[in-house]
């Protein structure tokens, strides 16, 4: 399974349905950098300190930074989705199918209707 951490913005109810899959999830409130409006930039060297993929609903910006800064232990792109059940398993099946997940853009989007 992964270690992962999630951004600021990530439903907490996605992270704990992971963890209930088995990946290991540090949030950012768990490290208490939460509401200090760290930089993207900050956050992502956080996540490569701790080569950790990271979990965000932050798209444009992180994507923008795996193209400036492809060394990183992952990075997991989402589009916010109220089933928060069903979207810890497509990251789940994403992160299954796309091992090793280093220097990985991953991009969760929610099903279309």
């Amino acid at each position: 399974m992964a270690k992962l951490y999630s951004n600021e913005n990530f439903p907490l109810p996605v992270v704990e349905e992971l963890r209930q899959l088995g990946h290991d999830i540090l949030t950012i409130q768990q490290t208490g950098k939460a509401e200090q409006a760290l930089s993207d930039e900050a956050i992502l060297s956080f996540a490569i300190e701790k080569k950790r993929a990271l979990l965000t609903l932050n798209r444009k910006h992180f994507i923008r930074l795996h193209k400036e800064q492809p060394d990183h232990a992952g990075i997991i792109v989402c589009s916010f989705d109220p089933d928060f059940v069903g979207q810890a398993r497509r990251i789940h099946s994403w992160i299954e199918a796309q091992k090793p997940l280093s220097g990985q853009l991953i991009r969760v989007n929610r099903p279309q209707k």
